[in-house]
C-alpha cells in the first residue's frame, strides 16, 4: 500500500497541473487561483505554495502570451504600456511575500479571490 499512495499523489499533481493549464490559458494567469490551493493540500507551507505557484504560471503564461501573439489575437502593444509598473509590482511582492505573516497571506489572496468571483460573475 505504501507505494499507491505516491503514485496517486502524483496523477492527482498530473490532474491539478491539467486544471491550472486549461484555467492559465482560459483566463490569463487565473491558474495561480487554482495552483496555490492545490499546492497547499499537497502539503506546502502557504509561503511556499505562493512562490512555487507562480515559478509554475510563469513559463505557463509565457507560451498562452506565444499562442495567441501567434494566432493575431492579441499584440505587444497592448501589453507594453503595462510591463513597466508589473514589473516594479513584482519585484515589490518577491520582497514583501516573506516578510508577511501566512494568515495574512492566506486572507489578503482570499479577498483577491471573492473580489476577481465578484467581476466575473456581474461585470
Amino acid at each position: 500500500m505504501p507505494k499507491e499512495a505516491p503514485k496517486k499523489k502524483k496523477i492527482w499533481s498530473w490532474i491539478g497541473g491539467l486544471g491550472v493549464g486549461l484555467i492559465n490559458g482560459l483566463l490569463g494567469a487565473g491558474g495561480g487561483m487554482l495552483a496555490v490551493p492545490l499546492l497547499n493540500a499537497s502539503g506546502l507551507p502557504t509561503h511556499k505554495a505562493h512562490a512555487t505557484s507562480l515559478a509554475i504560471i510563469f513559463p505557463l503564461s509565457v507560451l498562452s502570451a506565444g499562442l495567441y501573439l501567434f494566432q493575431d489575437r492579441m499584440s505587444l502593444g497592448d501589453a507594453l504600456p503595462y510591463l513597466p509598473l508589473g514589473i516594479v509590482g513584482a519585484l515589490v511582492g518577491t520582497w514583501v511575500l516573506p516578510r508577511i505573516q501566512a494568515k495574512w497571506l492566506r486572507r489578503i489572496f482570499g479577498v483577491f479571490l471573492l473580489w476577481a468571483a465578484w467581476r466575473l460573475m456581474f461585470q
